[in-house]
């Protein structure tokens, strides 16, 4: 586990620095884990849930636990299947969303997702059921390969990025 807090100088009304700018100090807490192949999606999914259970809206926003645990596997899975090697999963609650990352090796972005896709197609459906899920979601290139990041933000909280 990893926590970070970093103050910036952005909106506070309880301090302001010398420059004449009110000060906020931003707190943030995170985890992260590998996950290879032979550990597998179901590790990653407890590894969550364990972590969920200490953040505060754990149990009054169910919908929103669940929600991450199943785009965990799925981009979980994805990793494991296009990039067929580690999966490196970042959990990371910054007071209004819980931004959930999945690296790995693969260097090819994923298309956006079919909204007709074949409904007896066995695979094809990750990304869609994320961005059901998620408030948001992104990717971009790092390290040679990718990571995809999706927001949740708890049902009945702040919205995402408003200060």
């Amino acid at each position: 586990m990893f926590a970070k807090e970093a103050g910036r100088r952005i909106g506070d009304k309880h301090h302001t620095g010398r420059s004449g700018v009110r000060a906020l100090t931003v707190k943030a807490v995170g985890w992260a884990r590998s996950f290879p192949i032979s550990r597998g999606v179901r590790a990653a999914r407890q590894w969550t849930a364990v972590h969920l259970a200490s953040l505060p809206w754990n149990n009054w926003a169910e919908d929103t636990v669940h929600s991450v645990l199943l785009s965990v596997s799925e981009l979980v899975t994805n990793a494991h299947l296009h990039a067929v090697g580690t999966a490196h999963l970042v959990l990371t609650w910054d007071g209004a969303c819980l931004h959930v990352s999945v690296a790995d090796s693969d260097p090819h972005l994923p298309s956006p997702p079919v909204t007709d896709a074949d409904a007896g197609a066995t695979s094809g459906r990750g990304l869609g059921i994320v961005t059901t899920l998620a408030d948001s979601w992104s990717v971009h290139s790092c390290h040679g390969g990718k990571a995809v990041t999706a927001c949740f933000r708890p049902r009945g909280g702040p919205g995402p990025h408003t200060g």
